[in-house]
Parts: structure tokens; sequence; C-alpha cells
């Protein structure tokens, strides 16, 4: 008669596959709720978006890639996969809350708080990103 539960070895089979799909899957970035409601206060504007088009290819193209999807040549290096940028689920974020993911950083994601150190500077970066979606 055959048992009716798992085997040693299935379990250990079990956890690990569990393990290593559970390691693929970022984890949820957690943005303090007043910086979840920071407006933006610099204006989208020609001017803001190319400053901050020329942050991004100066900080952040080669983790993000030229366009944002996440395909920079860093990337394959890192042990989390850079966002794709131009998905909805990531321009759904509040200006706040990419303000300060990239001022904060994170894990592979570097804190921007002392390279860019003009908030101004900053949420010109955020606006560019906004141009990044679909």
């Amino acid at each position: 008669m055959k048992s009716k539960f798992l085997t040693p070895l299935a379990v250990i089979v079990f956890i690990v596959i569990a393990s290593a799909f559970k390691m693929d899957q970022p984890k949820p970035w957690v943005v303090p709720e007043k910086n979840v409601k920071t407006a933006n206060p610099v204006k989208t504007s020609a001017a803001s978006v190319s400053a901050g088009k020329s942050l991004w290819s100066e900080h952040c193209a080669s983790c993000h890639g030229k366009t944002g999807l996440g395909d920079g040549n860093k990337a394959a290096q890192l042990k989390t996969q850079p966002s794709d940028f131009s998905k909805a689920a990531f321009q759904s974020q509040t200006d706040g809350s990419l303000y300060y993911k990239i001022s904060e950083g994170r894990d592979d994601m570097p804190s921007f708080k002392k390279k860019i150190p003009e908030a101004e500077e900053i949420w010109n970066l955020v606006n560019f990103v906004r141009t990044l979606k679909k």
C-alpha cells in the first residue's frame, strides 16, 4: 500500500523548487506613505525631460537600458532584473514613489541622493521616466 504522505525526497524537491521560484520574484518595495503622496514640484516640460534624459544616460541606462526595458549592458550582472519602466504597473506608481526609490535605492539599485544631490534633478529624472511608457 502506498503512503498518502510525501516521501522525504519529494518534500526536499518541493522546497528547492518553491525556493527557486520565490527567489525569482521581486520583493515588494514599500514606500513610506508621506513619500507616496509627495507631488512633483517640477512641471513637465521639454527642458525638464531633456535634463532628465541626460541624467538617465549618465546614471541609469547601463542597468535599465536606453528605453527603460531593463535591458542595459549591466543588467545581466545584477541579482535582480531591473523593472520594465514601460509597463503600466511601473507607470502607475506616483511621482513621489519614483523620487523616493531613485533617491534611497535598495539592493542592486543604488541610492542617488549623493550622486544627484539636487532634488530638482531627481524630479527631472522622474519626468523623463514618465516618457518611457508604451
